[in-house]
């Protein structure tokens, strides 16, 4: 394709000016390894320390770099000419996203990514984890096992069985030595594992209500025929209109058994009873029925602010529309595989997600973790994270630090959705299965210091991922009520994505930013990301707005990843 082909001229000004990421000597400062690795339990009891390079990332803001006329030959900066090839891309408006990667003797390096933008014929941003393979020793690209030999010990460690996706051989940068996958396809050791752990009438939790105790209400023809063509029903043109909970983007269904609940006609009327137990058969169905809603609902916002087919998002058909189809959202609702949480899995463009939910067991009766929106939307807004950083690969936020980030995004969404008006109210995650006001996070999301703490230096005494999560939603509520407060607020932001008003131009910035930031991002990184794509979208339009907000928190504009101290610097015209 064109797009493709122009990038190829692009590909030497990429190596010439890329700071190579060389690994640092053990021991690691815990606050750098945030950035950098992430330990997991998993399978049966098994402790992976995973390893991904470090991401450089520069925005040009306005200025941009141009694009060379001519493309000199890679080999004299000492890359070979197939040392980088296109992977993938996207346009966004009047952005071209280009997603590469990097390659030793034909094969891949799986954590080894280099991302762009594009605006008027200038390079506006890029970012890179790409690898020096001048200083390090690399494995034979031939492997001395065959994958079939290793399948029945690494199907033990993770406790887990493969699925029909074949196995692809990969270079794997393990914190400084070059392995061919992530399991080692020499030794059979398993290296790294990547956690790719949204008239019909519904009566549902319409989107923008937060749980249970909103309310229930009938609504009749939800879907929006601009991000969803073929309805909620249908999966291709003139095909036949399905009467269960399964369509183009979602298929809901109780279990693991994947089988969509049936409705007359398209009438999904059963009503929930938190009254009762959660697996009573009317409360089963209700269940179903609003996480259909749910997903449908969240996979027509986002594709009205850029999460489209060609943006990796989640549909059977795409429509001819680009990215890779077959991959619609899988959630299993009173899921028995855990209690007390939810999850989403998001594998590479083209393979489906899947979100489970789960039975809450902290009152009595139980409660049904579908039946609280903001649960479900963060568990979609893990998918639409992992699609959109890195290129649709899923692989891109792996780091302590980035899945930090991706928890944060995903309170930060349902806190989006939550707001009903220019009065920015604090948010609280979890409140309705918990009955705790402070939900399952350490304080409501606030605009008040003394309500919520947070900053950027309170990472530094912190690890787990939803702890970190929590500092970059809070930002983010903060970064949302400056540019509502600057911009005013719009009750059609669900539906109207080119709206002035600044919960609008909030997710539109939200969105594109993480296809701006690099693989792996640090708060700085991704702070940085909003306030290119604010340049590429509206020409710097908000910039003091952002950075104000982002200072307000510590994330001002000398913080740094590796201090971890707060700073409240803006820039000298702001």
């Amino acid at each position: 394709m064109a797009f493709s082909k122009m990038f190829t001229t692009l590909l030497t000004t990429i190596l010439l000016s890329a700071v190579l990421n060389l690994v640092e000597a053990a021991p690691w400062p815990q606050t750098v390894k945030l950035g950098t690795h992430r330990e997991r339990i998993i399978g049966r009891g098994l402790k992976v320390t995973a390893y991904h390079p470090s991401s450089n990332f520069k925005a040009f803001g306005a200025e941009g770099e141009a694009i060379p006329t001519t493309a000199a030959n890679g080999s004299s900066l000492g890359f070979a000419d197939d040392a980088v090839a296109w992977r993938s891309g996207f346009t966004d408006g009047t952005t071209a996203n280009a997603y590469l990667r990097q390659q030793h003797d034909g094969v891949p390096f799986a954590n080894a990514v280099c991302n762009m933008a594009i605006q008027d014929g200038k390079v506006v941003s890029w970012g890179n984890s790409l690898i020096d393979v001048e200083s390090a020793s690399i494995a034979p690209s031939t492997p001395s096992l065959k994958w079939a030999e290793v399948l029945p010990s690494v199907e033990n460690q993770l406790d887990a069985q493969k699925n029909e996706q074949d196995p692809t051989l990969e270079y794997f940068n393990a914190d400084g030595a070059f392995y061919e996958a992530y399991v080692d396809a020499h030794t059979g050791d398993l290296v790294s594992v990547t956690d790719f752990v949204a008239h019909a009438q519904y009566t549902v939790l319409p989107i923008t209500k937060v749980d249970f105790r909103e309310g229930l209400e009938v609504v009749t023809d939800p879907q929006d025929l601009e991000a969803s063509p073929l309805g909620w029903h249908t999966l291709q043109q003139g095909g036949a209109e399905q009467t269960t909970t399964s369509g183009n983007n979602v298929v809901a269904f109780r279990g693991q058994s994947l089988v969509a609940q049936s409705a007359a006609g398209l009438v999904f009327n059963s009503r929930y009873n938190d009254n009762q137990q959660p697996n009573t058969q009317a409360n089963i169905q209700a269940a179903v029925t609003n996480a259909f809603f749910v997903i449908n609902s969240l996979h027509d916002v986002t594709y009205r602010y850029g999460f489209t087919e060609e943006a990796f998002n989640f549909q059977v058909n795409n429509l001819g529309n680009g990215g890779q189809a077959r991959d619609r959202v899988e959630i299993s609702v009173q899921d028995a595989s855990g209690t007390n949480n939810a999850n989403f899995a998001t594998p590479p463009d083209g393979q489906p997600g899947q979100c489970r939910m789960f039975i809450w067991t902290l009152t009595n009766p139980n409660r049904d973790g579908t039946m609280e929106n903001d649960i479900i939307i963060h568990e979609f807004t893990h998918g639409v994270t992992n699609r959109l950083t890195g290129g649709g690969t899923g692989r891109c936020l792996q780091t302590t630090e980035a899945g930090g980030l991706g928890e944060g995004w995903g309170d930060a969404m349902a806190d989006w959705f939550a707001q009903t008006s220019a009065d920015t109210r604090d948010f609280a995650v979890g409140g309705y299965v918990t009955n705790n006001a402070n939900g399952i996070r350490s304080a409501p999301y606030s605009t008040n210091a003394q309500t919520n703490p947070l900053t950027f230096a309170s990472l530094r005494n912190l690890r787990e991922v939803h702890q970190i999560g929590e500092v970059w939603a809070n930002i983010l509520h903060n970064v949302y009520a400056g540019l509502v407060e600057e911009k005013g607020f719009s009750a059609d932001k669900l539906t109207n994505p080119d709206g002035p008003e600044g919960n609008i131009v909030y997710m539109r910035l939200f969105i594109a930013s993480l296809a701006v930031q690099p693989c792996n991002p640090t708060f700085v990184q991704a702070r940085d990301a909003w306030i290119q794509a604010d340049q590429n979208l509206f020409n710097g339009a908000n910039r003091c707005t952002l950075f104000k907000a982002f200072a307000s928190r510590g994330l001002g504009l000398r913080a740094s990843s590796r201090a971890l101290q707060d700073n409240a610097d803006i820039p000298a015209d702001c």
